[in-house]
């Protein structure tokens, strides 16, 4: 273990006190001679900025009569820094100092205190040496005890400095110093990752598919911490996960009810399996965004009315579902109350999915409590009913993690059981048998660093600063719309407008509403029925709430319930701008923005953002030449861009995307869905043998889809394989041409587009269709 820090929080001695601060100086000498560092704070506020920022803190000796701070009389600081210690560290060795009246001092001590710390230092009854010792070992133990299991034991075995003979044939990094490139590489990333790739030949590491060892300690360690009954670390991200579950849950032919915003990843697993899927459609709002899945889509009734009036239901194995899954948070930030879900589906599926690939942090913040699946289980679901729960997280997105660490975590049923060797089954299909040892320890490190109050600490940080952010945005727009001195538009934070204060039950504008309480009361973010901020018909009160982390900018032009204005600023243009700022964005809509508010926030780079933000309207109000602001799109397409302003620019385009309709074209495209023709996997397998061709947008009507469409903007599936493409003027041949215009029309701006090649020449869409004689199934 690396060194740690000693944090030395003790009342600056006044008058008569020079040989406790003597001892004190003698003890912190006698701690840094063991290779501790130490941290001293002289009142309560520094001890709490050093609490803060000192993750690697070892052990604390805090002074019960410790100001508050510096020049403030009296103590009370004591108190405040061990509170502050229980909530930012578990099980931290911390030391109470004391004065020489120990009788007196023990009665004036509030009896949680005892809970808190480790021990109590007379400075002046025990020599420097043995306190600073006592201290020390606790560090040292403190330190050790912190590993967690499967990343403590790759430690000690490369520690131990053996010759590598298995593979991987790098050998421990030895043969990349064998050419230049290799040396460049090797001293690029350092010898520790190298030496720390390892083969499953090492034994004492454990197995990924036997799930033995540390790296079964491990996972059991994330089972109890997320909250599972059983959890499995995968290696190839959420997209992994997803397809081992849905590969599990449900076979050739059988029905699985699918949410519409849906990663791809869980289509990839219904063609894998063979299922036939019924879709169950989110609602939208004038922004675009996909909202949750409304109530009255989820119950009993109005699941046999879909299945029953499905075409692909009438042949299928049996005629109730064997799997549901449902995205959840959705990409903009949207979380069911998961026990609603999970009551309104049990009649109508056993198995019940919630993709939470960006939603690993929810069990551990109270403002989330019963959003997440895992929340789901005989304590809160007491019946026959329950469905086996699955949930697919993946770790590196809003966790500490290194990229593609994902996990999956499972509370079973009677109902549905999941017996691990047959689970393992589809586990072992979909893994690897030489997997990233560093990538399995950064999912056991993340596990630890959510493990006790440090894990709500952690994510309280990051929905502090959120709700910081948030309240400074709605702060500025007011400012800015009272100065006078420019044009009083700003960008827009979807978000409530209002909240109700607890205290008094009135209604207090959002920016007037106290920090605390936004961070803490979940019933500041949810989405109330009928209001206008979000724009979502069909829902119930506390069905689904707003996660503040994930904060979605929205831009003049259109508004949530579908108003368009004259004039508008199109998000692809700010985004743009925003990238020649070094700011790059989760997901750009047409009009709104996605920015996520992870652990690593700081408020420096927020207030990068709003600087950037305050100069585009700037540039935008002064209607500054496009070439000084965005200077490499008009140097790429100089025959489109030159001489055009930046206001010019953003109105050119709100116009075209009014004109085209493309926010009610996308609404269209999703709200009809293409009829269902086949199944995912029957086009699969007309698409490997060669059974499909590409065909432009004109001539692909009627024809039936062999690959997904998926659009980003918004980053949902479009078209499904199976699905029929439809009429030349049908939701889904309207929507694509409105986007194939645009990109004509915007270069530089077009949309990403999955399952959509372009022709080379003509820059025409073309998607992949059966061919007209690949037949039904």
């Amino acid at each position: 273990m690396g060194t740690g820090t000693v944090l030395l929080a003790v009342r600056a001695p006044g008058e008569g006190a020079g040989g406790v601060l003597e001892q004190l100086r003698r003890i912190g000498a006698e701690l840094e001679d063991t290779g501790l560092l130490v941290r001293w704070a002289g009142d309560a506020r520094d001890a709490r900025a050093v609490l803060r920022t000192e993750a690697g803190l070892a052990a604390a000796v805090v002074s019960w009569d410790l100001a508050t701070r510096a020049g403030t009389p009296g103590g009370g600081g004591g108190a405040e820094v061990l509170a502050a210690i229980s909530r930012r560290f578990k099980d931290l060795p911390v030391f109470l100092l004391m004065s020489q009246d120990a009788e007196e001092d023990f009665e004036e001590l509030p009896l949680w205190v005892s809970e808190v710390v480790n021990g109590y230092i007379w400075p002046l009854e025990d020599t420097p040496v043995f306190i600073a010792g006592r201290v020390a070992a606790e560090a040292r133990s403190y330190l050790e005890g912190v590993l967690p299991p499967f990343f403590k034991a790759l430690r000690r075995f490369e520690d131990a400095h053996g010759y590598s003979w298995h593979t991987p044939a790098h050998a421990g990094g030895v043969a990349f110093l064998k050419s230049a490139a290799g040396r460049a590489f090797f001293d690029y990333y350092g010898e520790r990752l190298f030496r720390t790739d390892l083969s499953i030949s090492v034994g004492a590491l454990g197995s990924l598919f036997e799930h033995n060892g540390p790296i079964g300690e491990a996972e059991r360690n994330a089972a109890r911490v997320f909250g599972a009954e059983r959890t499995y670390f995968v290696l190839h991200g959420d997209s992994t996960a997803d397809r081992m579950v849905g590969h599990y849950s449900v076979t050739r032919d059988e029905i699985a009810l699918v949410d519409r915003n849906c990663h791809k990843s869980v289509l990839h697993g219904l063609v894998i399996s063979g299922a036939r899927p019924v879709y169950l459609v989110p609602t939208r709002n004038g922004y675009g965004l996909a909202g949750p899945l409304p109530p009255a889509h989820t119950d009993a009734r109005a699941v046999r009315a879909q299945i029953a009036g499905h075409p692909l239901a009438a042949d299928a194995l049996a005629p109730e579902a064997q799997y549901a899954v449902l995205t959840n948070s959705t990409y903009d930030g949207l979380c069911y109350d998961t026990l609603q879900v999970a009551r309104a589906l049990a009649p109508s599926t056993p198995r019940l999915h919630f993709d939470e690939a960006w939603f690993a942090y929810a069990r551990f913040h109270p403002l989330y409590a019963g959003r997440y699946g895992m929340a789901v289980g005989p304590e809160t679901f007491d019946d026959p009913l329950r469905p086996t729960v699955f949930a697919t997280q993946s770790t590196h997105k809003l966790l500490a993690a290194l990229s593609q660490s994902a996990m999956v975590h499972v509370k079973p049923s009677p109902r549905a059981p999941v017996e691990h060797d047959r689970f393992n089954e589809a586990f072992m299909m979909h893994g690897t048998t030489s997997p990233l040892y560093p990538a399995i320890a950064s999912l056991d490190v993340a596990t630890a660093m959510m493990d006790g109050p440090q894990g709500q600490w952690l994510v309280d940080e990051a929905v502090t600063e959120a709700v910081r952010f948030r309240r400074t945005m709605v702060r500025t727009a007011r400012r800015i719309a009272a100065a006078g001195d420019r044009p009083g538009w700003f960008f827009g934070v979807w978000q409530p407008d209002t909240v109700t204060d607890p205290a008094t039950g009135e209604r207090v504008d959002f920016a007037d509403a106290p920090p605390a309480l936004l961070a803490a009361d979940p019933r500041c973010w949810h989405l109330e029925p009928g209001a206008d901020w979000h724009g979502f018909e069909g829902l119930t009160d506390g069905y689904c709430m707003l996660d503040p982390v994930k904060v979605t900018l929205t831009c003049p032009g259109v508004s949530a319930t579908g108003r368009t204005d004259a004039r508008g600023i199109p998000a692809r243009v700010l985004t743009a701008y925003l990238a020649t700022r070094g700011i790059v964005v989760e997901k750009t809509d047409s009009y709104s923005t996605l920015i996520l508010f992870s652990m690593g926030i700081t408020k420096g780079k927020w207030g990068t953002l709003m600087d950037a933000l305050m100069d585009f309207k700037a540039h935008y109000d002064g209607d500054t030449p496009l070439e000084h602001v965005l200077p490499a799109l008009v140097d790429e397409h100089r025959h489109r861009y030159a001489g055009l302003t930046l206001r010019r620019l953003c109105q050119d385009m709100h116009e075209h995307l009014t004109e085209a309709a493309l926010v009610d074209a996308l609404d269209a495209a999703f709200r009809d869905l293409p009829e269902p023709v086949a199944p995912p996997q029957h086009c699969y397998q007309q698409l490997i043998r060669g059974r499909t061709e590409r065909l432009p947008l004109a001539r692909a009507a009627g024809r039936t889809a062999a690959a997904m469409v998926t659009v980003t903007p918004p980053g949902i599936p479009v078209l499904m394989p199976g699905e029929a493409v439809g009429a030349p003027d049908g939701p889904l041949l309207r929507y694509l041409g409105a986007l194939e215009a645009f990109d004509r029309a915007f270069p530089g701006f077009r949309s990403e587009t999955h399952g959509v090649t372009r022709d080379a020449t003509t820059g025409a869409y073309l998607i992949e269709c059966v061919k007209a004689d690949g037949g039904r199934p």
